[in-house]
């Protein structure tokens, strides 16, 4: 392991690239501190202590403590990732956006310029949720959360600008992180404020347990599910169902070429951690303006969506298996596929090549995408477990956990990628240098 490490600092990029995102996360994490002007600090705290097990908690995990302080980062990155959701869709709806799509990396530059307008609208709608449902807000005491020499409208525009202004700028740190970084940019940003809030939650059950609140053997389970669920993650993550591909052999010249057996990696759990990170962003956006507003039918609504009823666990299940299967769609065409192994003298043994093996690609990928979707199903619902059998307010769990274990696999999975590359560009420059010049001017008249 040592070695490891100390073979990815002498790489320059990458360790240029490590750098430059540890820097990036470490001004998400000091902004995540940075309070929303007008807010009284004291007044807002104890609103939320008061709030354990709500959604409002439940979605503050997701931005790192953000919300509960209410600072400039407060909506996080869930508005970027909803214009996003909004605009997969409409690509398939829409024949403009899908002729983008198709367009290399100009149209794919059209649809990120949409999606940043949609996230500015939609951080523009939340925070004008926010702002309004404040106004009402109050500790137990009895204290207002806004202060009160604010003035109603000033206040408002105030909070709108700053809360949009920060996701703009989460926005902008993603994609610099992709750019610059190691990649994954949003899912780092939101790996960042879950692991930060790791600590808090481990002192909070603590503390339960030492004020008897949860007994010691209820907690010891939820460690022993938690090692459990890291354990299905690892494993399914890395799980492919390998559907075997022979070429066939062909004459080109007076050379052979084919004649040999590979494979088509399939995975498990295709859409990733996608599918759980899209269905919170879309419970997370009525319910955040559902728990900031006093209107009846509103708050009956919001006591439905908290995590452990019976709505939010079934919305949050379909919403999982819609996104997974909607985002397998996107990244697989069975069609396309047969036909470029059609293209290239490739078979599956025993399917006829063209229509049947797009059919047969098709139902594998259909089984394996209802698998992952139960999978991730029964991970997510975890904590709503948790707390209906046990009623165990502890939130990391379940979602929380899949994304932290996903992202990590990711990271490691990418820096293994740079340590091959920067191998292979090494091997070719030795053999390069060890070339005599008899050798390269053979290599030239070949």
């Amino acid at each position: 392991m040592l070695e490891i490490v100390r073979n990815i600092f002498r790489i320059e990029d990458l360790r240029d690239r490590i750098i430059f995102t540890v820097l990036m996360l470490l001004v998400f994490r000091i902004g995540a501190h940075i309070p929303t002007p007008g807010i009284d600090g004291t007044a807002l705290t104890a609103f939320f202590e008061a709030q354990q097990g709500s959604i409002l908690r439940f979605f503050n995990m997701f931005t790192g403590g953000a919300l509960a302080r209410l600072t400039i980062f407060a909506l996080g990155v869930m508005p970027y990732i909803s214009a996003s959701i909004i605009m997969q869709l409409l690509t398939v709806v829409f024949p403009y956006l899908e002729r983008l799509s198709k367009e290399g990396e100009a149209g794919r530059k059209k649809i990120t310029l949409y999606t940043r307008y949609g996230t500015i609208l939609l951080s523009l709608i939340q925070g004008f949720g926010i702002a309004v449902g404040l106004e009402s807000m109050a500790a137990p005491d009895g204290s207002p959360v806004v202060i009160s020499t604010m003035n109603p409208w000033g206040f408002r525009l105030l909070t709108i600008i700053t809360l949009t202004a920060g996701t703009a700028f989460l926005m902008w740190i993603g994609e610099q992180i992709n750019e610059r970084g190691i990649g994954n940019g949003i899912s780092l940003i939101i790996f960042a404020g879950i692991v930060a809030e790791i600590p808090g939650s481990t002192v909070n059950a603590i503390q339960l347990v030492q004020a008897g609140q949860i007994p010691i053997l209820v907690l010891l389970i939820t460690l022993v599910l938690m090692v459990v669920v890291i354990f299905a993650v690892v494993f399914i993550e890395t799980s492919y169902r390998k559907i075997p591909v022979q070429y066939a052999k062909r004459m080109q010249g007076n050379r052979m070429y084919g004649g040999q057996a590979s494979h088509l990696p399939l995975k498990i759990n295709s859409a990733g951690v996608i599918p759980p990170i899209f269905a919170s962003s879309i419970l997370a956006f009525p319910a955040t303006i559902a728990g900031f507003t006093t209107t009846p039918w509103v708050q009956a609504i919001s006591d439905q969506l908290l995590p452990g009823r019976l709505l939010h666990s079934l919305l949050f299940v379909m919403l999982i298996f819609f996104f997974c299967f909607f985002y397998t769609a996107i990244q697989f065409n069975p069609v396309k596929i047969a036909d470029e192994m059609k293209r290239h003298n490739g078979y599956i043994p025993g399917i006829r090549p063209g229509k049947k093996t797009a059919e047969y690609i098709n139902a594998v990928l259909t089984r394996l995408t209802f698998g992952g979707a139960v999978y991730l199903s029964i991970i997510c619902i975890l904590p709503s477990i948790l707390l209906f059998v046990f009623n165990v307010p502890f939130q990391f769990g379940g979602t929380a956990l899949l994304i932290v274990v996903g992202v990590g696999l990711d990271l490691v999975n990418q820096i293994e990628s740079f340590l091959l590359n920067q191998n292979y560009d090494g091997f070719m420059k030795k053999t390069r240098k060890r070339r005599s010049p008899g050798q390269a001017q053979t290599l030239r008249l070949r």
